[in-house]
């Protein structure tokens, strides 16, 4: 596993105010995570100051921005920390980025693809598995909720997933 990856925790959305303030659109969980961490993109963004913003999102300051155009240019920015920086996790916990790009098998051996993405729409998490490609054509996805009967178990390596549940 890449424990050093980049996970991105924030995107800057915009300016607040004249004097360098920055929105920003919060990720995982949210303002919480955000406040754990100063430094960003190794180092070249530090985090002042951060309030929430009372509408999901956050209002910061950042060390290396003094006005409204510095702030608009920042625009789009994600504030990203190393792998390595984020708490550790309990027994059958996991972080969505380490999920996407494991290998899907089913319990009974078949190969069904890899994991492309991780959503959660209210009701837990549900992982999203790309077939390989065929004849050229893109590889056909189907989506699985991420619990213990449909996926039975999970590593570094690959996630087994209940027969039951692999869509044709």
């Amino acid at each position: 596993m890449a424990r050093d990856k980049p996970v991105t925790l924030a995107a800057i959305s915009g300016a607040h105010g004249v004097t360098g303030e920055v929105r920003l659109k919060l990720f995982g969980d949210g303002l919480s995570a955000l406040k754990q961490h100063t430094v960003f993109n190794d180092g070249a963004l530090t985090i002042t100051n951060l309030r929430d913003d009372k509408k999901g999102g956050a209002i910061a300051r950042l060390e290396q921005v003094t006005d409204r155009n510095g702030a608009e240019a920042l625009r789009g920015t994600t504030l990203s920390v190393p792998r390595s920086a984020l708490p550790p996790l309990e027994e059958g916990e996991y972080y969505h980025m380490d999920l996407i790009g494991l290998a899907a098998v089913s319990d009974t051996g078949e190969a069904l693809g890899k994991v492309v993405d991780v959503q959660n729409f209210g009701a837990g998490d549900v992982i999203e598995i790309e077939r390989p490609a065929q004849d050229g054509a893109k590889g056909k996805r189907f989506m699985v909720p991420m619990n213990p009967v449909a996926v039975p178990q999970w590593n570094d390596e690959r996630l087994v997933i209940s027969a039951d549940y692999v869509d044709e």
